[in-house]
């Protein structure tokens, strides 16, 4: 792509331009930030009026079952299962990631210290999300066990020993963009006697995931990234059918009990997935959640996450290509693969020094990314709203902060609070 044009009949080419009507997108913003929490919905807030107004304001309790309340974490689940490659009533949408996680990973250690008790290690990547790592760290300690960080992705499969008990992986690093290959690494961590936990945050809704198809054992993941669910839209949780119900997971709480409705003091754990909720769903949340997910299944006529998908690697080629043609002589790295097999939904660039202020320069002039310490520029791509028009006018705006200096001014230099 030479020039500003050639974007525009791309853009006009394309397949998939007519979901992004499905949005709120400002008309002074280039959105590459869906990553960490994605567009507004247009159906989202009159669903959330009906809800608030109609379901709770005329419906007050009756709604519960007037409304389908009370099915809603396993109806949004099997909507979402579609978009990972799960089965219907497999996959609930529930809780945080964090909490999801917290579930899984203890279930998963029960699991293994029945089965293998010599098997006391958790394995991971040090630059696996933090909160992942820091739920690993305190269920270690609580089980008995040792988190043990891999710091080259390459070289996991070789740590996966008769010591391990738990793999637990980000499919797609949320600082690099480096996917893994979830089938060759649940395959051989099985191999080696091993269970897998899969947290994808920065796949649902943006690359293609087969959980049955990997065989894989659990997974999380975040409903306010590529869902466009809302800001802290609830989460979802699967567990293989195999596993499900050996054991109950640690915060059984009365929505995850068998009949939650005959009160009895004892907890009686549900069949299946239903056992991982935990609390009252927040119906107004879980009503958001639901319209952004319907915004992922619009694309399914148009080939579903397979064109997703190929868009997805499209954008990021673009604009990864573009990023070095034309600020190369800047000091941008790009740390994101080049393989497409590797790349997530994202390209990362890295900047030493004046990564954060280069950001703080960008939304300043429309452009939204986002800055991850010590030293990275993220930006993702969305494509069911993202166009090539809009990567070329971001490494335009790149360039010319660059160029101009922009990033050195004191207002982009003070660190917010969320960066």
């Amino acid at each position: 792509m030479q020039t500003r044009e050639e974007a525009l009949a791309l853009d006009a080419a394309d397949p998939l331009a007519p979901l992004r009507a499905q949005f709120t997108v400002p008309d002074d913003v280039i959105y590459l930030d869906g990553n960490s929490l994605g567009v507004l919905p247009s159906a989202t807030p009159a669903r959330v009026q009906q809800v608030v107004a109609e379901e709770w304001g005329q419906g007050l309790i009756r709604s519960w079952n007037s409304a389908g309340w009370i099915t809603l974490a396993q109806r949004v689940g099997d909507k979402i299962a579609r978009l990972v490659g799960a089965g219907p009533g497999e996959l609930v949408a529930a809780d945080s990631t964090s909490v999801n996680l917290f579930k899984v990973l203890s279930a998963a250690l029960k699991i293994a210290k029945a089965d293998a008790p010599a098997r006391r290690v958790i394995v991971s990547e040090r630059s696996n999300f933090p909160t992942d790592l820091y739920i690993a760290e305190s269920l270690a300690a609580q089980h008995g066990c040792r988190l043990e960080l891999i710091d080259d992705a390459e070289a996991i499969g070789a740590r996966l020993r008769d010591d391990v008990a738990v793999l637990m992986l980000t499919h797609v690093n949320y600082r690099t963009g480096r996917m893994h290959d979830m089938a060759a690494l649940t395959a051989a961590a099985h191999s080696a006697g091993v269970l897998t936990i899969w947290d994808l945050a920065h796949s649902a809704g943006a690359v293609v995931v087969d959980l049955q198809g990997s065989n894989a054992d659990f997974a999380v993941g975040c409903g306010y990234k590529y869902l466009n669910g809302g800001p802290g839209a609830p989460a979802f949780v699967w567990a293989h059918p195999r596993h499900a119900d050996r054991f109950w997971q640690p915060l059984s709480g009365w929505m995850g009990h068998a009949a939650p409705f005959e009160f009895t003091p004892d907890y009686r754990p549900a069949p299946g997935i239903a056992r991982y909720l935990c609390g009252t769903p927040s119906v107004v949340a879980m009503a958001a959640l639901e319209c952004g997910v319907d915004t992922v299944l619009a694309a399914e006529p148009m080939g579903g996450m397979a064109a997703l998908r190929a868009k997805s690697l499209a954008l990021t080629r673009t604009f990864a290509a573009l990023a070095e043609a034309r600020c190369a002589d800047h000091g941008l790295t790009r740390v994101s693969p080049d393989d497409d097999a590797l790349r997530g939904s994202q390209v990362c660039l890295s900047h030493p020094e004046t990564a954060y202020p280069v950001v703080q320069a960008l939304i300043a002039r429309g452009v939204i990314g986002d800055f991850r310490a010590p030293d990275i520029l993220r930006f993702g791509f969305t494509p069911l709203y993202t166009r090539f028009v809009d990567v070329w006018d971001a490494v335009e705006h790149l360039m010319q902060v660059l160029e101009h200096g922009e990033w050195r001014e004191a207002r982009f230099n003070q660190k917010a609070a969320v960066t």
